[in-house]
């Protein structure tokens, strides 16, 4: 990866959204035009006529984006070019000199306000109650396409090259050595990164394992050589992707194969945009009716503002279509096992269940937690939890030396 001088530099950023892409929404919303829904059939159809009419009437009056915006702009943020691409990311450094540095990738639908409840607590413990053996300097980059980093004008930007483009901001940035967070195609971007930047990830925690779960229904030869505990997790694992690939695989197919098409009306419609992330974090989250259950209902607009205010619906997408049309599928179908110390935390409501002699094969696998509770974004679902299995990873690294 080459660059120019100018190109390498790093350049300070703060969020300032012009009041007029605000008012322009606020009109918006008031104007949407809305379709008729089936009465009393829940969440079978989508997301429902009267739950969404009330949201936006939230978003529409209630919601404070500058306050959303002061909040983000608490973190020091700062801009560089890579690979021909600006990339934008918080930089929360430590009060802690011998901190280790993390690189923290969100997914879709998310963004870095996924992460807003934990850099704070992973970078200064001592101020959260921890302790500061356990501190990190904390980088939270945004994928190129999503959000603040971009525009992004031409293609191929699927999860290999953007872990490329970490191992350089890390250079950037002074870390040689670093570890690595993240779920959905944060996991896939870490993953990605450990395996081919062994020498420079010291450790790979991930909330999501991509490819790990059963993908097809195991034989009755098989489950009779599982032990009690292995046939029962093989048939969860088995049952709920079989019900995620028959009910909630819409979006992927049309993200992998026409991401310009979607976009046009995910980016022209606010509440388009709305209800297409929104179902995800409904059916995706430990939550048993209303996504606010899981995530704060602002948080999640927040989130949802990032999109629409950029206008990356489809940049978005297209690393879905990158994926399904790599020549040579380096996240899909990685070449080689990960050597990076690899730890994976699991929360019952995630999607994809993994299973440990799948993950075994492809990771080196030094970690395993299984939680009670929580879902697909741990990070915004319980940050908490998801604090100390990181710390407590890195920690058993420090202590092997």
């Amino acid at each position: 990866m080459t660059s120019s001088s100018a190109d390498l530099a790093v350049r300070p950023f703060r969020l300032d959204i012009p009041q007029s892409d605000l008012d322009d929404l606020h009109e918006r919303l008031d104007r949407t035009r809305w379709p008729r829904g089936l009465p009393e059939t829940g969440w079978d159809y989508g997301v429902p006529t009267g739950y969404l009419r009330d949201l936006v009437r939230h978003w529409r009056h209630t919601y404070d984006w500058r306050a959303a915006e002061a909040r983000l702009n608490e973190w020091p943020q700062f801009t560089t070019t890579i690979d021909g691409t600006n990339v934008h990311f918080a930089h929360v450094r430590s009060p802690e000199p011998d901190a280790t540095a993390l690189i923290l990738t969100h997914g879709w639908p998310g963004s870095i306000v996924e992460f807003l409840d934990v850099a704070g607590p992973l970078a200064d413990p001592a101020a959260h109650g921890g302790d500061p053996a356990d501190a990190f300097h904390v980088v939270v980059p945004g994928i190129p396409g999503f959000g603040l980093s971009g525009p992004v004008t031409g293609a191929g930007w699927e999860a290999g090259r953007v872990a490329d483009a970490w191992a350089e901001l890390m250079t950037r940035l002074g870390y040689e050595r670093f570890g690595a967070q993240g779920g959905d195609w944060g996991a896939a971007i870490s993953r990605e990164l450990g395996r081919a930047h062994p020498g420079r990830v010291i450790g790979v925690h991930l909330n999501l394992l991509p490819g790990a779960q059963a993908t097809r229904e195991p034989t009755a030869e098989e489950l009779g050589a599982m032990s009690p505990e292995e046939r029962e997790r093989t048939l969860r694992s088995w049952r709920r992707w079989a019900e995620f690939s028959a009910e909630e695989t819409g979006y992927y197919v049309q993200q992998a194969t026409r991401p310009q098409t979607l976009a046009y009306g995910l980016t022209d419609s606010p509440v388009g945009q709305l209800a297409w992330i929104v179902e995800k974090f409904r059916a995706w989250t430990d939550s048993r009716e209303l996504p606010e259950e899981a995530v704060d209902r602002d948080r999640l607009l927040t989130n949802v503002m990032l999109y629409w205010l950029t206008g990356t619906a489809g940049s978005s997408a297209r690393i879905y279509y990158e994926r399904q049309h790599a020549a040579s599928g380096r996240t899909a179908a990685p070449q080689e096992p990960s050597t990076a110390p690899t730890a994976l935390a699991l929360f019952p409501a995630e999607p994809q269940i993994p299973l440990r002699r799948k993950a075994e094969r492809t990771e080196n696998l030094v970690r395993w937690t299984e939680f009670a509770r929580g879902g697909h974004f741990a990070a915004m679902e319980e940050p908490d939890l998801l604090v100390d299995d990181v710390r407590a990873f890195f920690r058993r690294l420090r202590e092997r030396g």
